[in-house]
């Protein structure tokens, strides 16, 4: 009798619903650590886009994903907020953040999650920066994410801008509500703002490929100040090769992307990932693109 000596890897398949994701990095950093932790391990784009959808065709989606025995989702844009109605329970973070951007699927039943806040990066990136006063430019989905992550670092005090004045106002009414009066404040004049500011958080799609140029002027920047920009495609944008040039000291975007990946990869399989073998990995995949 020959007994094999082959043992059955776990499946594990999830997905991402969303709208013109086919450059997302999330399925190659999920599979690619998925293998390394001896899972059968799929991550399936569930496009919008491609398949002609919008937005109210998520709960279609996310039924076909639990028919198809998928362990969970990372939700996207236009998604992260629409999809709330449709889960059964969410965590702390989502709830607060009042986004999700990843569903669990376990026992016949939703449960949604935001593992974009992590500040894991952050204080592996800049662990010793003073954090009494920041700039926050942007008040959207990764704005809001960021400011909350700001205030679980300790940032003492948050000036947020947005072009949409009243988007910035309710973002700093909301921090202000779950942390600590008086933490967060809107303004409109981020020069004067900069000036007593330790640090400057850019949650704004300036400086992608498809948005190239500088969210601030040159000469508000200060080699004092440190940088922390979300944009990870390119890896360097003009914010941060500005900031290296002047003696800054810098956080790039990549390392939210990781990290959160990180988060969601956890809630799917169970497993704690290697999150520098994956930020290593993402790295690799962002200059080859």
């Amino acid at each position: 009798m020959t007994v094999s000596t082959e043992t059955t890897k776990r499946a594990v398949l999830v997905g991402l619903i969303g709208a013109d994701i086919q450059m997302s990095k999330s399925p190659a950093l999920h599979e690619r650590e998925g293998a390394l932790q001896g899972l059968d391990y799929r991550y399936e784009l569930l496009d919008l886009a491609e398949r002609g959808l919008t937005a109210t065709a998520l709960p279609d989606l996310l039924a076909e994903q639990e028919a198809r025995g998928f362990a969970g989702s990372n939700i996207t844009h236009p998604c992260k907020q629409t999809v709330i109605p449709h889960l059964a329970d969410l965590s702390e973070d989502a709830r607060m953040l009042g986004a999700v951007n990843t569903v669990v699927f376990k026992d016949g039943k939703r449960t949604g999650h935001n593992t974009d806040w992590h500040g894991e990066n952050f204080g592996r990136g800049l662990p010793d920066v003073p954090r009494h006063r920041a700039v926050l430019l942007g008040a959207g989905g990764a704005g809001v994410a960021v400011a909350h992550a700001a205030m679980k670092l300790g940032i003492e005090r948050l000036a947020i801008f947005d072009q949409d004045v009243s988007r910035a106002d309710r973002l700093a009414e909301d921090l202000n509500r779950r942390f600590s009066a008086d933490r967060a404040f809107a303004i409109i004049d981020v020069e004067e703002a900069m000036r007593t500011a330790d640090g400057l958080i850019h949650a704004t799609p300036t400086g992608m490929k498809n948005h190239p140029g500088l969210p601030i002027e040159e000469s508000w920047l200060e080699p004092r100040h440190w940088v922390a920009d979300i944009v990870y495609m390119p890896l360097v944008t003009e914010l941060l090769a500005l900031a290296t040039r002047l003696g800054c000291r810098t956080l790039p975007g990549g390392g939210m992307t990781v990290f959160q990946a990180a988060a969601a990869f956890k809630l799917f399989s169970g497993i704690e990932p290697d999150a520098e073998r994956m930020s290593s990995h993402f790295t690799a995949l962002c200059k080859a693109s």
